[in-house]
């Protein structure tokens, strides 16, 4: 029987004007296939995203059309380092514009989170590797929403174009 050698808490860095998506696939083929579902999903998307391999050469592989959000990807595989996760990094574009594209990738198992919000990863570290248990998005809730509060939800969802 394997060994829970205990959890730990991974910060996922959230650079300004970025969103950060945290799922998990199954196969080396996701590395192409997101790259498709993502580069289709709008023509001013800039992306990058590494994707954690669980066997073989066990690489943290990646790619993207953003060198830096490329890069910042990797990073966060090699930190989180659970096999099989993937890790995307989104600019000018939102996650609501490739979610369902992403869910969409025959090997997508999950999505964890996809936020601009501050995120860390829950990760339990076994025996035999990591595994990514949920995550924490943003903060906890100060009070319960208003009228005056409803009424400028609605207005901000009008203002960027998502609601008439």
């Amino acid at each position: 029987m394997g060994e829970l050698k205990g959890i730990v808490v991974v910060d996922i860095p959230v650079p300004e004007g970025t969103n950060v998506i945290l799922g998990h696939t199954h196969f080396i083929k996701s590395v192409e296939d997101i790259y498709e579902a993502l580069i289709t999903s709008s023509t001013c998307i800039k992306f990058g995203f590494a994707f954690v391999e669980a066997s073989g050469d066990r690489l943290v592989r990646s790619d993207g059309n953003d060198d830096e959000l490329r890069k910042l990807a990797e990073d966060v595989g090699m930190k989180v380092g659970a096999g099989h996760t993937f890790i995307v990094y989104l600019r000018d574009a939102w996650p609501i514009n490739v979610l369902n594209a992403l869910k969409n990738v025959q090997e997508v198992c999950r999505i964890y989170t996809a936020t601009a919000n501050p995120v860390q990863a829950i990760v339990a570290v076994t025996d035999q590797g990591k595994s990514v248990l949920g995550v924490v998005d943003g903060y906890t809730p100060v009070g319960v929403e208003s009228d005056e509060d409803r009424a400028k939800r609605k207005e901000f969802l009008r203002k960027i174009g998502y609601k008439r």
